[in-house]
């Protein structure tokens, strides 16, 4: 047994799939499947039962399935302490921000990251939540910020931040201060599709009280949502810091919170179970922390 033939089986039984273990080890799928063949044979045990829908672990997969995530995390512990003697710093951090945060503070984080760790490479991606998720868990990101993800086994959240939504109109509007959650159906709403994690919030919250929404556009643009309600066409349900780059509100929308309930928008550090961050990794996310964090 190599290390080589424990981390196809380890990424193949996390994914439940060669296909998404191949992408995430960024080899070929005959390469995957033929290093797992070739434990199973030496092992002289069938590790994985093969379905139509990718595969399942067999009693003797299991076994060696739970220790081989501990073996592979002490070994990349192992390599994290080697570099942290090096006196600087170096290789690539990839992080993933929501296109609220992404807008408002890309310039500085880049700019930043080029002061404190020269020689070092910074990837920014921007998606929406759901995507984001899916990027951490094939490893395409060292750490994300997310709002209101779902539940994951594979993935540790950090609550670090939360912000109540609002119902956002035009100048124009005669939008009161306040805004209760049974009457949030008379207006008509310009808000994104699914699966962002704002309108299932949003559909998740009016359906525990039973409340239709009147959806006339689905812009998954914030940029041009906010144009739209400005026009007069419609209200967005959003929170503050996504109208502009800065607190304060433009003078062409006015807000008003939705009350009775409340309902809050949560932003969350994750990273993943299964990758330890890296002392760039690290570094990086506490810069991130001080400069995007409220």
């Amino acid at each position: 047994m190599d290390l080589k033939q424990l981390e196809c089986f380890v990424r193949v039984a996390e994914f439940g799939s060669f296909t998404k273990a191949a992408a995430v080890l960024n080899i070929s799928q005959s390469v995957v499947s033929r290093q797992v063949r070739q434990l199973e044979v030496e092992l002289q045990e069938h590790l994985l039962l093969r379905h139509g829908r990718g595969v399942l672990l067999t009693a003797s997969g299991q076994r060696l399935f739970d220790h081989g995530k501990g073996i592979l995390r002490q070994v990349q512990v192992a390599r994290e302490e080697l570099r942290e003697q090096r006196d600087t710093l170096s290789g690539k951090v990839v992080i993933g921000l929501p296109p609220s945060i992404s807008r408002r503070h890309t310039v500085a984080l880049v700019s930043a990251f080029r002061e404190r760790f020269p020689g070092c490479s910074l990837g920014i991606k921007e998606g929406l939540s759901h995507s984001m998720r899916e990027w951490l868990l094939l490893g395409r990101l060292d750490f994300a910020l997310l709002f209101n993800p779902a539940h994951s086994a594979q993935l540790h959240y950090e609550h670090i931040h939360s912000e109540p939504l609002m119902l956002i109109g035009s100048s124009r509007s005669d939008l009161p201060e306040t805004v209760a959650m049974h009457d949030l159906g008379r207006y008509p709403l310009i808000i994104p599709s699914e699966p962002h994690s704002l309108r299932r919030l949003v559909e998740t919250q009016a359906s525990r009280h039973d409340i239709t929404l009147d959806v006339c556009l689905e812009i998954d643009s914030i940029p041009s949502l906010l144009e739209l309600i400005k026009l007069g066409m419609g209200y967005g349900v959003l929170f503050r810091s996504a109208l502009a780059g800065s607190d304060s509100l433009p003078d062409d929308l006015r807000a008003a919170q939705i009350v009775e309930p409340s309902i809050p928008t949560h932003l969350f550090i994750a990273t993943s179970e299964q990758r330890p961050l890296t002392r760039l990794a690290e570094k990086t996310l506490a810069m991130v922390r001080e400069i995007c964090i409220p």
